[in-house]
């Protein structure tokens, strides 16, 4: 028996999304139908794209699977009505969560609607074992962040050293995931996955680091409970659209939907 059509609206049509939507095309069992802008967008992006997929500024309520791509914002103003009307979502936008309640509302919202949210991993490996971990029970989960200095600009960092002239590492933030999330925001996604697969927000300490001797980012997880520990170092590759976004974040959102149609999944 032939496996249905997955059909996807996409929110969001950042790097992100523009490269999900192009690695997608000529897919025979995945299929974007809607993308979700910003109304000001809304026809000239359609102008841009044709006739292949329409350009919506609301989630169409035919909708079958919501994929969030574009922002914390886009979780209250999209994935929570959706989920409340039933339709299954998908987010990338995790650091979003380290905001008070907003996890209470969207599990809520899910059950309202008789539907599922899955939190993606995005940028970070490693989620499946350490939520597995967590059932035996963890007794520490650390993440380290480590960027060049200039890769630090425009954020508090700033505040703390010299990022023009700093020749060793230095550390700019030791605090929980949580705290780290609300003063870098642009690098909450890490830290709040890793905190909502092991031990929360809250119990989840973050380390983040300048360091002159590296030239990408460098993720750093250390956990330890029941099961033994783990220690994990990647160093992700920027998208080549955005050098601020790992390349890795649209392959988890790739994998995420291959696995919707696939035969086999792991």
């Amino acid at each position: 028996m032939a496996r249905p059509l997955q059909t996807v609206t996409l929110v969001g049509f950042g790097a992100i999304g523009r490269s999900i939507y192009q690695r997608l095309a000529g897919q025979p069992l995945l299929r974007i139908t809607h993308i979700v802008v910003r109304p000001a967008r809304v026809a000239e992006l359609q102008a841009q794209l044709g006739d292949s997929v329409q350009v919506v500024s609301q989630v169409p309520p035919t909708t079958r699977l919501v994929l969030e791509c574009a922002g914390h914002a886009a979780l209250a103003d999209h994935v929570l009505p959706a989920l409340q009307a039933g339709i299954e979502c998908a987010v990338l936008s995790v650091g979003a969560l380290s905001d008070a309640g907003l996890l209470e509302q969207l599990s809520q919202a899910a059950d309202q609607g008789g539907t599922q949210l899955h939190l993606l991993a995005g940028a970070i490996g490693g989620i499946d074992a350490l939520a597995a971990a967590r059932l035996a029970g963890l007794s520490e989960v650390t993440y380290t962040g480590r960027k060049p200095p200039l890769g630090w600009r425009g954020s508090p960092a700033e505040a703390v050293v010299s990022l023009d002239t700093l020749d060793a590492p230095a550390v700019i933030l030791e605090a929980s995931a949580r705290e780290a999330a609300a003063l870098y925001p642009k690098n909450a996604n890490v830290a709040a996955t890793l905190s909502l697969a092991g031990l929360g927000l809250d119990q989840t300490r973050v380390r983040l680091i300048a360091d002159p001797a590296v030239s990408e980012n460098v993720h750093e997880v250390t956990a330890r409970g029941e099961f033994g520990e783990m220690q994990i170092t990647m160093r992700g590759k920027p998208l080549a659209d955005n050098p601020k976004t790992s390349a890795l974040t649209v392959l988890s959102a790739l994998r995420f939907l291959h696995n919707r149609v696939a035969s086999v999944t792991i």
